[in-house]
């Protein structure tokens, strides 16, 4: 499904390099659900982003189920980000005058889904979150926990082949990371493919599978007992 071999991402800043990731290889299955670790400058925001087609590789090859992601440009990768990439945010990124309904609707609106259709598939990506009482709750009028529900609604709208989320818990108390770590959890028994950046362990273990990134490469890519 996802295929990086020898992936380089260098970022110029002034008179220096800086190596982001440095000859990554990472093949990924449909239906994993992988969690990427590393500390702060590691790379794996850039990994995600590389993954996400937010940004291109400078070096390497990325083959997205068949497509050479590496050769597309910013129209191509747009699209692919539309119609197979579900993102979910630390820190949320709703519309604070869009009900949750209307929020999730968005992506929808982009793909010029008809109205009808759009307002069907968004009530049935909320009640995948347990959120079917909440649809008509602006983002103000709900907990950080709801929200990020909200969040992930949103991108499963579109029934992604993917989704990735960068720190999905970091915003929330311990309690709530875990019940959005549980909607993650019953996403994937659904079929979801699932990749996640955490620096929590406990977190990364509810993935079957985890990678530890360090300066910019894969020091450890190891499975999950869970």
């Amino acid at each position: 499904m996802i295929a990086l071999s020898a992936v380089e991402k260098i970022y110029n800043l002034g008179a220096e390099d800086v190596h982001a990731l440095a000859g990554v290889d990472l093949n990924i299955k449909r239906n994993e659900y992988i969690s990427i670790m590393g500390p702060s400058g590691s790379g794996k925001s850039t990994l995600m982003n590389v993954i996400g087609c937010l940004d291109t590789p400078t070096a390497g090859t990325y083959i997205f189920e068949g497509e050479p992601v590496h050769e597309m440009d910013d129209n191509q990768l747009a699209s692919i980000r539309n119609r197979k990439i579900g993102f979910v945010f630390q820190t949320f990124n709703l519309l604070s005058k869009l009900t949750a309904l209307r929020n999730v609707e968005l992506p929808l609106i982009y793909a010029n889904i008809p109205r009808e259709n759009r307002i069907e598939q968004a009530k049935l990506a909320l009640e995948k979150v347990g959120l079917s009482n909440r649809m008509k709750h602006k983002p103000n009028e709900m907990s950080g926990g709801q929200r990020q529900r909200v969040a992930i609604a949103r991108a499963l709208v579109t029934d992604p082949s993917i989704i990735l989320a960068d720190e999905p818990t970091g915003n929330l108390d311990s309690k709530s990371g875990e019940e959005i770590m549980k909607i993650f959890d019953g996403l994937h028994d659904l079929g979801n493919t699932i990749i996640l950046v955490t620096h929590e362990r406990y977190i990364a273990e509810h993935a079957n599978r985890t990678i530890h990134l360090l300066d910019g490469k894969i020091r450890v890519d190891e499975k999950n007992n869970n």
